[in-house]
Formats: C-alpha cells, sequence, structure tokens
C-alpha cells in the first residue's frame, strides 16, 4: 500500500488524477470503476483540465459506478449516473454507451444487483476509485458488511443518510435503499485509489489503514488487496501513527 499525504486538498486532487491518468494512459481500453461524493469533485476536475488541455483522452475508456440510489427518477440530479455526467463524463471525450451503473428503478431489484455484479466481475476493472464514510464505509457497505459480499440491496442508514442530506436539501429526500457494488466485487478490480480529505476522515483513515482488518471498518479490506493507493489531505493523515512525508 503506497499511502500519499498532500498538503491540501487541491494537491490532493492532482496526485489521484495522476494515478488515473496513469492508468488510462498505460492500459488498453481501461476501465474505470468511478466513486460519487464531495471528495472526488476535485480528482474529477483535475481530470477534465487534463482533457481539455489536450492532454488526455478518455476516448477508449468506460466507467463503472460504485452504487445508485433506489427510487430515484432518472432525469434527478442526485442519481449517480447524472453525477458523473456532470463531474466527468460530459466534458470529455468519453463515449455516450461507456457510463455503466445498476439501475435504481429496476422491478426486480435483487436481479439488477446480480446483473451488475456479474457486468463489473466481468470487466474487470482497472482501477476502483473510493472515498469512506464517517464509518468506515465504501460504496454503501455498512459496517458489519462481510468482505466476500456481492453486490446487493441495502438500507442505507440513518448515520449515512445524515451525512448525504446536504446534496439533497433534507434528509426527509434522501432515498433508503441502494445498489451497490459488495466488497468482494471491490477487491477484484486489479488496482485501488481510496482519496479522503478533512479532519472527519481522519478517524476512519487511522481505523482502516492501521487498525484490524475487520468487518467493523469495511474500508480496512483494502488491506488485503496487493495493488492499493491512498491519497490524504494532511487533516485526513492527522491520526496516522506512521511517519509518512508530505507528497
Amino acid at each position: 500500500m503506497q499511502v500519499f499525504i498532500a498538503k491540501d486538498a487541491a494537491a490532493a486532487a492532482a496526485i489521484a488524477a495522476d494515478i488515473v491518468e496513469n492508468v488510462v494512459r498505460s492500459t488498453p481500453r481501461p476501465r474505470i470503476g468511478m466513486a460519487t461524493g464531495s471528495t472526488m469533485v476535485g480528482v474529477y476536475r483535475s481530470l477534465v483540465d487534463r482533457h481539455q488541455a489536450g492532454a488526455l483522452s478518455f476516448a477508449e475508456s468506460s466507467v463503472y459506478l460504485l452504487d445508485e440510489y433506489v427510487g430515484l427518477d432518472p432525469g434527478h440530479p442526485q442519481a449517480f449516473r447524472n453525477v458523473i455526467r456532470t463531474d466527468l463524463a460530459d466534458h470529455v471525450d468519453l463515449s455516450n454507451d461507456a457510463v455503466f451503473g445498476p439501475d435504481g428503478r429496476a422491478p426486480d431489484l435483487e436481479a439488477e444487483a446480480r446483473r451488475y455484479d456479474q457486468l463489473v466481475t466481468e470487466a474487470r476493472i482497472d482501477i476502483q476509485l473510493l472515498g469512506i464514510g464517517g464509518n468506515g464505509h465504501i460504496a454503501f457497505n455498512e459496517p458489519g458488511t462481510p468482505f466476500d459480499a456481492p453486490s446487493s440491496v441495502v438500507a442505507l442508514r440513518e448515520e449515512t443518510r445524515r451525512d448525504n442530506a446536504r446534496f439533497f436539501g433534507s434528509i426527509d429526500h434522501i432515498p433508503r435503499q441502494a445498489i451497490t457494488q459488495g466488497i468482494g466485487t471491490i477487491l477484484q478490480a486489479r488496482e485501488i485509489l481510496l482519496v479522503a480529505l478533512g479532519p472527519h476522515k481522519a478517524r476512519p483513515i487511522c481505523d482502516a489503514l492501521e487498525g484490524p482488518v475487520s468487518v467493523d471498518t469495511p474500508a480496512s479490506a483494502i488491506q488485503l488487496h496487493p495493488e492499493v493507493s491512498v491519497v490524504l489531505d494532511a487533516e485526513a493523515a492527522s491520526l496516522l501513527s506512521a511517519a509518512r512525508p508530505e507528497s
């Protein structure tokens, strides 16, 4: 595992974008697993800037979403497919049919989770971007999720819904379920890139990187993966005991 500590969020976004760019440049038809959330906004902005400067093409890439809310209208701005389009896909040369995600309005949600799990497994993601929740969750895999879990329909904890309320204006508007890639599915990616910013991520990052590998901290599963990069700003890294220089 490589841990990069940046002086601030902008520097962290640039480091993370460097890692993604390296995969895109070095991989034929790269398959990128993408996360949403405020942590990723700067990373995607950096990638867009590189594309618009003529330095990076996504023409051969495809994108696979980590998760999707259940029940949101297809045009809802917080549907993750639309978030990815707003933050990245609409600003680069990514093909219109190269963004894949689970259908949160499918008539049989469990069957849809199985379908999407098979799709992601067969694609074999080249690099999977991850954020981390305040309780250590990755994607929507809450504490207690087995590390071999496949993609599934999950109930969102109230803590997670409160954390995401700022995107919807009120917790009352946030769906109570989502389809998420399972931890077992995530760990199949060839490479994992986890990004965390801010003091509120310091405790879950410390637990995930230096604590025991435990289902109590879902993100600790990345310790089991052979190819992991973690990009942090100084605040998110503040509780780590191992001395690591800033990048």
